[in-house]
């Protein structure tokens, strides 16, 4: 069994250890916290060992009623490969730890792509990342975007992409984000960070992303315009996008106008937390004009890439290829809405 280490038990971290702990593979070693909160006693409720990731911290812990298994030296040393889902910027302050125990290390998106060996998406470039000991789990957005060109540059080939990506102002449990009451170009030049952040995943790529931020905390959403190489029926591309496991097409009978119904379907649906792993596409916007694709695109930003930060383990320590490990994801965590 993988012995995984979660260093960061937040947004990310705690959906990647539910993740871990479904897999046939996989154990999680134990989570760190940086102070004891509801997430801390959330884990050793779920009985996730607990560790200190903060040495002049860790008399709060058992402060607070909560003990802990030591220090998050111990839990690197132990594991076989580590998930770094701390904040951003943090990730890179911890490659050192890591490097001291030669323990490989997943991080996050909003880690700069030159701190690691790769950006990793697992429909797009798997085997990129087998053997590497620094991978950056691409971000929401970019996750987004990877997944669904990826079998349009298969199929067809891209000449051009230009997105305009609608972004929350902030994730549910972040009270001090913004804007309350406004939209704004974030940023307000061109282009947003994000096309350049595909082309860590595809280096031959010809992207323009543009992005906003509203008062909005569910979902981002992408619209999108991707010119081919050849003329395509949309009813083809439809087609093509339905085998995809990861990309959802939203039919036009189930009435979901908005990133409200989406959730609330994935409620329903007894999703955990009502994460939505997979694209979510509007099967009627995908419409084509001459090479033009066009299409509408929901993207769940607390759980897009957790399903990303397992395969990559996998590919990391070489456990399985893309296909193997992709369906045993998408198999164990229920992946396909």
């Amino acid at each position: 069994m993988i012995q995984v280490a979660i260093n960061g038990y937040g947004t990310i971290g705690k959906r990647v250890a539910d993740a871990v702990r479904e897999q046939p593979d996989m154990e999680v070693l134990g989570v760190a916290k940086t102070r004891p909160n509801f997430e801390a006693e959330t884990a050793v409720g779920k009985g996730y060992p607990l560790y200190a990731a903060i040495e002049e911290r860790a008399d709060q812990f058992g402060e607070a009623g909560l003990e802990i298994a030591g220090p998050v030296e111990d839990l690197v040393d132990d594991a076989d490969i580590v998930v770094d889902a701390t904040p951003s910027g943090i990730g890179a302050k911890n490659k050192e730890l890591y490097e001291e125990y030669d323990t490989p290390a997943l991080y996050q998106g909003g880690e700069d792509a030159d701190l690691v060996d790769v950006s990793f998406n697992a429909r797009s470039n798997f085997e990129d990342a087998v053997d590497a000991d620094h991978v950056r789990v691409v971000s929401c957005n970019t996750t987004g975007l990877s997944r669904v060109l990826a079998p349009l540059r298969e199929a067809y080939g891209v000449e051009k992409v230009r997105a305009t990506l609608v972004r929350r102002g902030g994730d549910p449990g972040q009270t001090s984000r913004g804007p309350i009451n406004d939209i704004l170009p974030n940023p307000v030049s061109i282009p947003s960070h994000h096309g350049p952040d595909v082309e860590t995943i595809f280096d031959d790529l010809d992207i323009d992303t543009l992005g906003m931020k509203v008062p909005a905390t569910l979902m981002h959403m992408h619209s999108l315009n991707v010119t081919l190489e050849e003329e395509v029926d949309a009813s083809e591309v439809r087609d093509r996008f339905a085998d995809e496991s990861r990309l959802f097409l939203i039919p036009e009978r189930m009435d979901i106008d908005g990133s409200g119904k989406l959730k609330e379907y994935a409620h329903d649906s007894g999703r955990p937390r009502g994460d939505i792993w997979e694209n979510c596409i509007w099967e009627e916007s995908i419409s084509t004009v001459g090479t033009d694709l066009y299409l509408f695109q929901g993207i769940h930003q607390e759980s897009d890439v957790v399903p990303e930060n397992v395969d990559a383990i996998r590919a990391v320590l070489g456990a399985a290829d893309a296909d193997e490990s992709i369906e045993t994801t998408d198999e164990t965590m229920g992946i396909g809405l």
